[in-house]
């Protein structure tokens, strides 16, 4: 065998290899892994081989995140930037400061604000108004389902009392029907549509800043879960077209068109050559991304029984469905027929049962595909659909940083859901005990996208900087192994990386080395891990 061009020797090696988890070293020749063992692996040392001493130290493969938006949080990380923070006077100095320091932006942009600031989650246009009130303001909140806005940007976009509902969003109101600065949902895009678009030089250089962070953090692969224009974002798809082309992108990269729920199955000759033109590199279209409802804290998440207000009686409210279900059938089977993975955004019960239907009738209709739909977010899951994933071949994409005590599930969620609905959240360990296939990812920009905080919050069901000890439904808490494994096989296959994830011969060397050994240390302190060094295909992308 060729003498190896890395090796790291004196362990520990964690595969997330079923034959075997554990190593002590590992050769890499090329971009492939060449050998898993232990001493024997060093005879591949020979005088241009780098050598890596692990002792203190794990080596695991490439963290892969399922579910996220990279280029627009590139983007965003250069915008107004909330998100370290919860303070409402905080929120208003930072966006007076940002505004000051950027007088020559027609629109001021950004967002990351968090609902537990406001009562009721809903912030106004005069506390906007109080710090720009001479120019447009639009500023996302942190989940991104919702944005800000001040008075001159709804007058700009001409929403008045007058302005009906979208059907797919709600505008929320002052007593006499003014529009109060709160937009939900859909109803962000009668703003969002008069927002500057980015240039190409913009969204490449978010998604390259992205990129350099993403690796920090260890992870060599991701799912962009939103190819397209939506709410006045533009379509990040050049960028990875060229950064794949001239080799400035690194990671691996699954793309997921967007689905326009305004429209039906004519669109779908559209995804179909969408994917053809944009495959290149280490880039590929191959997913389609159908956003099934909302989000529960705002009552847009579509739930099979009514929200419940204040006093703990039923609304006349269960959320919104964006596609018709009976549609929605039909587009799903059609797409799975030609070869589409169906990366569905499903958060409530409703939605979550809508999904695996679809699905359903999709393997009724063309049989098991293997085409590796996937299910994204899963906050509310009725205990009849949990062994439909398995059965289905239906993928548990899963964001494990929400499922812990935090004020917006405290004060904003559990209250309308009710005890028994409440106890359905995030069931993690029910879906492994009924065989589903857990794959994870961040959602960032709407969370962190650190794996390290996500594996902690899987296995502790805690926040590691919580200020108190309560555990979110302790009894779906995961082993640690397991929540290695969705972030990193589980991940990797959902985003169709058969050789990768793992740390077996013959796989792509996308390797993490981490600074400790987590699976030996106690569980409250995985959180306190950090990545030395993150390789994509044997080439160092991050050292720490």
């Amino acid at each position: 065998m060729a003498k190896a061009d890395l090796v790291f020797t004196r362990g520990p090696v964690f595969t997330v290899d079923p034959a075997r988890t554990r190593a002590t070293s590992l050769a890499v020749v090329g971009d492939r892994i060449a050998a898993v063992g232990h001493d024997e692996v060093r005879d591949l040392v020979g005088p241009g081989t780098e050598v890596v001493d692990l002792t203190g130290k794990l080596l695991i493969p490439g963290f892969q995140d399922a579910h996220m938006h990279p280029v627009f949080a590139g983007v965003e990380l250069a915008e107004c930037d909330l998100t370290e923070t919860v303070g409402v006077d905080d929120y208003l100095a930072l966006i007076r400061a940002y505004a000051d320091a950027h007088p020559d932006r027609e629109w001021i942009t950004g967002g990351g604000w968090s609902m537990e600031s406001f009562e009721g989650g809903l912030p106004t246009r005069q506390l906007l108004d109080s710090v720009v009130p001479d120019r447009p303001v639009l500023l996302s909140n942190r989940d991104h389902h919702g944005a800000w806005a001040n008075t001159r940007a709804l007058e700009l976009a001409g929403v008045t009392a007058a302005t009906p509902d979208p059907a797919d969003g709600r505008i929320e109101r002052e007593p006499d029907g003014t529009p109060s600065g709160m937009l939900q949902e859909g109803a962000t895009a009668l703003v969002g549509r008069l927002l500057p678009t980015g240039t190409p030089a913009e969204l490449l250089a978010g998604l390259l800043r992205a990129q350099k962070l993403l690796h920090s953090l260890g992870i060599t692969g991701w799912q962009d879960a939103m190819l397209g224009e939506l709410h006045g974002r533009p379509d990040p798809s050049d960028a990875y077209v060229t950064a794949a082309g001239d080799g400035s992108l690194t990671a691996r990269v699954t793309g997921a068109l967007w689905w326009d729920r305004a429209r039906g199955a004519e669109q779908i000759p559209e995804l179909v050559a969408r994917r053809e033109k944009l495959g290149t590199g280490r880039f590929r279209a191959g997913s389609v991304k159908i956003m099934q409802d909302g989000v529960a804290e705002n009552f847009t998440a579509a739930m099979t029984s009514p929200y419940l207000d204040g006093c703990g009686c039923a609304t006349a409210n269960s959320g919104l469905s964006f596609v018709d279900p009976g549609a929605l059938r039909g587009y799903v089977t059609e797409l799975d027929a030609l070869g589409f993975q169906v990366h569905f955004h499903a958060l409530g019960d409703r939605a979550v049962r809508e999904a695996l239907d679809a699905i359903e009738a999709a393997v009724a209709a063309n049989g098991h595909r293997g085409n590796r739909h996937h299910l994204a977010h899963l906050q509310v899951v009725h205990p009849d659909d949990l062994t439909r994933f398995a059965a289905l071949g239906a993928l548990a994409n899963i964001q494990p940083l929400w499922a812990a005590h935090e004020p917006q599930m405290d004060e904003l969620t559990i209250p309308f859901l009710g005890p028994e609905r409440a106890a359905w959240q995030y069931p993690f360990g029910d879906l492994v005990r009924a065989g589903a296939t857990l794959v994870a990812g961040s959602d960032w920009p709407v969370s962190s996208p650190d794996p390290i905080a996500g594996i902690h919050v899987a296995v502790n069901r805690r926040d590691p900087e919580a200020d108190h000890d309560r555990v979110f439904y302790p009894e779906q808490r995961l082993d640690l192994p397991t929540a290695l494994a969705a972030y990193t096989a589980g991940a990797a296959h959902v985003n169709g990386h058969d050789d990768a994830g793992s740390l077996r011969v013959g796989n792509l060397a996308d390797l993490v080395v981490l600074d400790r050994d987590i699976l030996t240390a106690p569980a409250e302190e995985i959180a306190e891990a950090r990545v030395e060094r993150t390789y994509v295909a044997g080439r160092l992308v991050h050292a720490g």
